[in-house]
């Protein structure tokens, strides 16, 4: 055989086996993309050792899960301490992640939203994305997106154990143009170019927690913050992306009178906001399905008000009484909150998603992992893996589609 033969043969080798590798990693990304629901759930991010964290809230090194272990029980009946299954994970060790991500998807979660906050003119709580799950070596199963948890912190609000009644603000969610322009380099070019990242349409989707705070920090004024999230779509554009899918988070949100509704509407047209999503459901009452059923009427009222789409959310339920020593019964919801309820209404959200087919189907849950506010699906004492079989029920076997 000739030396250029030979030459040409090792070439076309090497051309297989690069072609063989992207092949493979597009088919890891397109595969991350093929479900027909996104069902995307909330990641607070407060069980583990952060640096700023540990200086001001909590010193003892594992996050909140030092506030956490002292819940009490204000109740009969009332289940607290809370007791997850797997013990106290670090949620910044990508083993932990890992199994995350494994028992997510076999139970038909297939997004992580991940709260991300920046306080002090830095990030704050970002190991656990930056560490934990970016880390994990299965992560390519698992898209995610960011909600920037713009939302000021008050003393007292983590831990009232250190601080008692202090409730002057220790982190104010305000930022100057200087914050904002490191924050929109930050988020493209350290989670926005990662293949798993969460799109719609190509665009990459960036959650936006408090938008009062968001026009605080450029003067309360919609023109100017309209001019703000320009350009953030203009570095977007420039990085190689079509767009940027910028979704307005309405927390739980609650039914509007006729002239809060005029003014929402306006809010999310006039700055351009391309969706609207909710953090936990709204019209929190003692009785889940109560709860349940005001959340559905806020979502329909949201829906018929605006032009853009409207994501169905989903919650738990809600007990934060570790985070406030005077809380009581009256400040959770206690009745018919089980996994079956809980069902129920992901199928209610699911037939929305499916009402509404010129929008992506995308339905958040409250919450992955808020332990401190009684809202998780991860497996614990009490209820084992009840919930995430609720998701897996709902969305891969479908068993409410059977009738």
């Amino acid at each position: 055989m000739k030396k250029d033969e030979i030459c040409i043969g090792i070439l076309i080798a090497i051309g297989l086996i690069w072609g063989n590798i992207f092949e493979a990693q597009s088919q890891v990304v397109d595969e991350a993309t093929k479900n027909e629901y996104y069902v995307a759930a909330y990641i607070w991010p407060s069980c583990h050792d952060d640096p700023l964290a540990r200086e001001k809230l909590w010193p003892d090194g594992i996050g909140e899960w030092e506030v956490i272990k002292k819940g009490n029980p204000r109740y009969e009946g009332h289940y607290q301490p809370r007791q997850p299954l797997w013990g106290y994970e670090l949620d910044n060790d990508p083993e932990v992640v890992e199994r995350w991500i494994d028992v997510a998807v076999d139970h038909g979660v297939n997004v992580f939203v991940y709260d991300w906050y920046w306080y002090e003119g830095g990030p704050y709580l970002e190991s656990a994305l930056n560490d934990g799950f970016l880390k994990a070596n299965n992560n390519h199963k698992m898209q995610f997106y960011i909600m920037w948890a713009n939302h000021d912190v008050k003393h007292n609000y983590w831990n009232y154990h250190r601080y008692g009644d202090d409730a002057s603000i220790l982190w104010d969610a305000k930022v100057d143009w200087e914050n904002y322009k490191i924050i929109v380099d930050r988020v493209i070019n350290q989670y926005f170019k990662q293949p798993n990242y969460f799109k719609i349409n190509g665009e990459p989707v960036f959650s936006i927690f408090s938008i009062d705070k968001l026009k605080e920090s450029f003067g309360g004024s919609i023109e100017e913050t309209r001019k703000a999230l320009d350009y953030f779509r203009d570095e977007v554009q420039k990085a190689g992306f079509p767009g940027l899918h910028i979704q307005w988070n309405q927390g739980g949100g609650s039914l509007m009178s006729e002239e809060k509704a005029r003014e929402f509407k306006k809010n999310v047209d006039s700055m351009g906001f391309n969706s609207v999503a909710m953090y936990n459901m709204g019209g929190m009452t003692e009785d889940y399905l109560v709860y349940g059923a005001n959340s559905v009427k806020i979502r329909e009222q949201m829906n018929e008000i605006l032009d853009v789409p409207v994501f169905p959310c989903v919650s738990i339920g809600w007990d934060d009484t570790p985070r406030f020593p005077k809380k009581g019964i009256k400040d959770t919801v206690h009745y018919h909150n089980t996994p079956r309820s809980f069902a129920m209404l992901l199928s209610k959200a699911k037939e929305y998603a499916d009402r509404h087919p010129g929008q992506t189907k995308l339905i958040t849950i409250n919450a992955w992992n808020e332990w401190v506010e009684g809202s998780y699906l991860l497996p614990d004492m009490l209820h084992g893996f009840d919930y995430l079989e609720a998701v897996r029920e709902v969305f891969i076997d479908k068993k409410q589609d059977r009738y």
